[in-house]
């Protein structure tokens, strides 16, 4: 039995995470929240020369998309929350995951509230999240979406809780997948 995927992309700061660790709580079955900022927290501190530095985050990428796509075939259900700002994240992950059992969730939110997150957490650069906007919903295809610019995290979590039992078929993945198929990406 292959697990499912909810697939939580949007821009820093845009409620991801904090949707995840709501959709924990919620979920009736157990579920793995595997965000990729644990993945760059696992890296050494040390500094990485800014040569080098987008080899080594390309390589953590690849890696954390063969994490979950290990966890989920061993029939583990997972909470992702990424950034699909780089077309190339999207295609790796669509070869990897089982496309029907990905649920693919767009999490929106304000330019000016992600700014203002950003400020307030200040782990992240100011305007971070506004340099990622266009990219990160580019493809444009979604089996649900949430904006968190005036709906909270535990709201959004029961929505897409309420979503799992009714997903669309063909999924938003499978879609994708087959549109790359035609384009020959």
């Amino acid at each position: 039995m292959h697990g499912r995927i909810i697939f939580l992309n949007g821009t820093s700061s845009s409620g991801k995470s904090s949707i995840a660790r709501e959709l924990l709580d919620v979920l009736e079955e157990p579920w793995f929240h595997m965000p990729v900022d644990a993945f760059h927290r696992m890296r050494t501190s040390r500094e990485i020369g800014a040569d080098r530095l987008p080899e080594v985050l390309h390589r953590t990428w690849r890696g954390y998309h063969r994490a979950v796509a290990g966890m989920a075939a061993a029939g583990n259900n997972v909470v992702v929350d990424h950034v699909l700002s780089e077309e190339w994240r999207l295609a790796d992950c669509l070869e990897l995951f089982e496309p029907r059992e990905v649920v693919l969730v767009g999490v929106r939110c304000s330019p000016e509230e992600t700014e203002r997150r950003e400020r307030e957490r200040g782990d992240r650069p100011v305007g971070l999240a506004a340099r990622q906007y266009g990219r990160v919903h580019a493809h444009g295809v979604y089996d649900i979406e949430c904006d968190t610019t005036t709906t909270s995290p535990a709201d959004c979590a029961r929505a897409i809780a309420a979503f799992l039992p009714h997903r669309p078929s063909p999924t938003a993945f499978e879609r994708l997948r087959a549109a790359a198929e035609v384009s020959g990406r």
